[in-house]
């Protein structure tokens, strides 16, 4: 994975602010999309690299994030449009959104807005528009709004704790992100937090009725999610999933809010199967 931790940092130069992101690999373009203080440096490697062997791979800082200039917005529409922005700068005129977390609601968003650019959208540890049943769990408070987060705030983030295995990969994909990381770009303030929570509020208010629309696109997606995440709970897709037109469901037992870190090379064979066969 050496090429993976050499990859370097560019900026796609859009006037009023600058997008920092990388690429790796060929084919396809697959955006992926930040989780809550997310970064260019926060996704597992293995991931990447797994991902780039049939794909082009482009992660990137949302605006006033990490590298990127500009200001973050508590609207995720307006987040959205740094994809759009992002493909158009680099002539990409067809993509796959995968957006992990709070970077799911934007996914969701950019494949309702730019249905012509969306070809495809894969949705991790995330829920649906609107107003869902089950609730954030405290825990997720009280490990993810630490100035910094520890290796054991991890486990409890992303991983299932009660899970032997999860922990074992837990360890396995920490060693692997940290190998290479620049924390001082990862969000630390609350006025920052306090962003990315309006962005989440205004998605469960669904002004725009996505809730709808996300039923009823024809544009495939792919939810693939932990059996115990405490920050979107999977229960929350499947009162909804039945309602859906053209979606795929992906439940992995024993594990939290990153599959694709506990299972990088597993979830990568998932996607790359159902872009191709959708």
């Amino acid at each position: 994975m050496k090429k993976i931790y050499d990859a370097e940092t560019r900026f796609a130069d859009l006037g009023d602010r600058k997008i920092a992101y990388r690429s790796y690999g060929k084919g396809k373009a697959v955006f992926f999309v930040n989780r809550f203080r997310g970064t260019l440096d926060t996704w597992d490697p293995l991931f990447i690299a797994s991902m780039s062997k049939k794909f082009n791979v482009i992660v990137f800082d949302y605006s006033g994030i990490g590298s990127s200039t500009g200001s973050l917005t508590p609207d995720i529409t307006v987040v959205a449009k740094d994809i759009k922005d992002l493909a158009d700068i680099l002539k990409i005129d067809s993509i796959v959104v995968l957006g992990w977390s709070y970077g799911g609601l934007v996914a969701q968003a950019a494949t309702l807005l730019y249905p012509n650019l969306v070809t495809h959208a894969v949705l991790v540890g995330t829920n649906p528009p609107g107003k869902n049943e089950v609730p954030i769990e405290q825990a997720f408070y009280d490990a993810a709004l630490k100035p910094i987060n520890d290796f054991e705030d991890e486990i409890v983030l992303f991983f299932e704790p009660k899970s032997e295995s999860s922990k074992l990969a837990a360890k396995a994909s920490h060693d692997r992100i940290h190998k290479k990381i620049d924390v001082a770009k990862i969000p630390s303030t609350m006025d920052v937090f306090q962003l990315y929570f309006g962005g989440g509020d205004g998605f469960r208010e669904d002004v725009l009725n996505f809730r709808e629309q996300i039923k009823k696109t024809k544009t495939p997606i792919l939810i693939i999610c932990g059996d115990h995440d405490i920050s979107f709970a999977v229960e929350n897709w499947y009162s909804f999933f039945n309602q859906m037109t053209n979606a795929q469901l992906v439940v992995h037992s024993g594990t939290g809010h990153a599959p694709q870190h506990q299972y990088p090379e597993l979830t990568s064979k998932q996607i790359i199967n159902f872009v191709k066969y959708t």
